[in-house]
């Protein structure tokens, strides 16, 4: 979710569910370490819990971007060794990390050693020709062995030359039986499947299986599908809200984030399918994407864009 599940995201999306675990986008530990460190560490305690997607390939470097990570009340630190683009690749981490299992094991044990956080991974079931069941189950015993004990996998493998990412998210074929194996041969271990999931009834099923489901795109191009997340996942005696009540609550936060100088397109480019499937959802996206980005855009821009589906 490289550039999409930023802060404004992630307080959108934490309006529609309460409880559901937020991961934020994979952040460098350059852009950590070099860059602006609060501009890419902060958050709204509203957000919580979210956890702290990193990319790096680096021990020492990792350890120090945790430690401050630290400092900001992530609930987890989760390694990405999934991502297949060519800007990761280029810097020697996400999916190709798959091909060194005890760089990343090294990576695990160094993060570990310096926070009291859980760090976690997130990884593909294979990576080119690297693709056997045999493959994936060394990779997770040794990162397990130092001390991982929760793997987040996407049931495709990933291609790291000829196809986009795009296309690494779609081509590959997916096998959902081989995580399911995955977890039978480590019982131990918290596996938690992703890929193709758009429905909670897939996500019922897979639970049958593993011990836990993560949802990228489709919460992203159709949040509302989180809506009844707390009811039946987490217990939740909460009433289910309305879009027209999510869509008012992000109004609020638009406008405090507005008087703080931020861009109102860097907020809705991210609820643009608030409405998905639902009357005039058209023409209120198209509102948003013609004239959010305008540099004198205000909150009215969206007032008048919910006008045309919610009567806000």
């Amino acid at each position: 979710m490289l550039d999409w599940t930023d802060r404004h995201c992630r307080y959108f999306l934490r309006l529609i569910s309460e409880h559901a675990v937020l991961y934020t986008e994979m952040i460098t530990t350059g852009a950590i370490l070099y860059g602006d460190t609060d501009y890419h560490l902060q958050m709204d305690a509203f957000e919580h819990p979210v956890a702290l997607q990193l990319g790096g390939s680096d021990p020492a470097d990792l350890a120090r971007a945790c430690v401050l990570a630290s400092q900001y009340d992530y609930a987890e630190i989760n390694l990405n060794c999934g991502c297949p683009s060519d800007r990761v690749q280029n810097g020697m981490f996400g999916a190709v990390m798959m091909k060194n299992a005890q760089q990343t094991a090294d990576c695990i044990a160094a993060m570990r050693d310096a926070v009291d956080l859980p760090i976690t991974v997130k990884h593909r079931i294979g990576v080119d020709d690297f693709d056997s069941y045999d493959f994936l189950c060394e990779f997770v015993s040794k990162v397990a062995a130092s001390g991982c004990q929760t793997f987040l996998v996407h049931a495709r493998k990933a291609w790291l030359k000829g196809l986009s990412p795009k296309q690494n998210r779609e081509i590959p074929e997916l096998n959902y039986d081989r995580v399911y194996q995955l977890k039978r041969d480590f019982p131990e271990l918290e596996i938690i499947i992703n890929g193709g999931v758009t429905t909670l009834e897939q996500s019922q099923a897979h639970l049958q299986q593993i011990d836990g489901v993560m949802i990228g795109r489709e919460a992203y191009t159709n949040p509302y599908l989180l809506a009844s997340v707390d009811q039946q996942f987490y217990g939740s005696n909460e009433a289910i809200k309305s879009r027209e009540k999510i869509a008012e609550q992000f109004l609020q936060y638009v406008d405090n984030e507005l008087c703080k100088g931020t861009k109102l397109q860097a907020m809705t480019r991210h609820i643009l399918g608030l409405f998905h499937g639902m009357p005039g959802a058209r023409q209120y996206r198209r509102h948003i994407s013609e004239n959010a980005y305008k540099p004198d855009a205000t909150i009215d821009v969206l007032t008048t864009a919910l006008a045309k589906t919610t009567g806000l």
